[in-house]
């Protein structure tokens, strides 16, 4: 493998041909978006289930759309670890102990949710963002295809949860 400068770089193939470094490093950005992703998750569960007031039915739905899809981006991301033969986060004392995310309480009024979403958003992003970099520093483009989706996916949500609490 011949770098920028010209001068070839010896890589030592392991699974899928990246170092034991490589993957290291890959995984363990994986694993923190999996644990951020988690932690969403059932802080997601937990406003939908709990959510109350004039915008219930909005939200309610909302908040279970998203859910939805935390669930299928936590199974990808833990999926992506397993291909690299590495063993993925699973617990929740893992997740909370690895999480930027924090849990929430049951007792917030539903502006509050909404807020407490787009701060876990703007975490998502910054870990998606990581995770897409060390993507692309090793040349792993099947995660960086996968965090881009993410990506995507996540702004949009942002700007729609931003244009819901904003005031007319």
């Amino acid at each position: 493998m011949e770098n920028v400068k010209g001068t070839t770089k010896k890589r030592v193939f392991k699974k899928l041909g990246y170092t034991s470094m490589e993957t290291a490093e890959l995984v363990n950005s994986m694993n923190m978006l999996l644990a951020n992703y988690s932690v969403h998750y059932q802080k997601l569960r937990n406003f939908h289930w709990n959510v109350k007031g004039a915008d219930f039915f909005d939200i309610h739905e909302q908040f279970e759309d998203q859910y939805n899809y935390a669930k299928v981006a936590i199974d990808d991301i833990a999926e992506r670890i397993r291909v690299f033969g590495q063993t993925p986060m699973s617990t929740m004392k893992e997740y909370l102990e690895n999480s930027e995310i924090k849990e929430a309480g049951t007792d917030l009024h539903s502006m509050a949710m909404v807020k407490e979403i787009l701060n876990d958003y703007r975490v998502l992003l910054e870990k998606l963002f990581d995770t897409l970099d060390v993507s692309i520093e090793h040349g792993d483009s099947a995660t960086e295809d996968m965090v881009k989706e993410f990506i995507k996916t996540t702004e949009k949500n942002h700007w729609m949860f931003t244009a819901f609490s904003q005031e007319n």
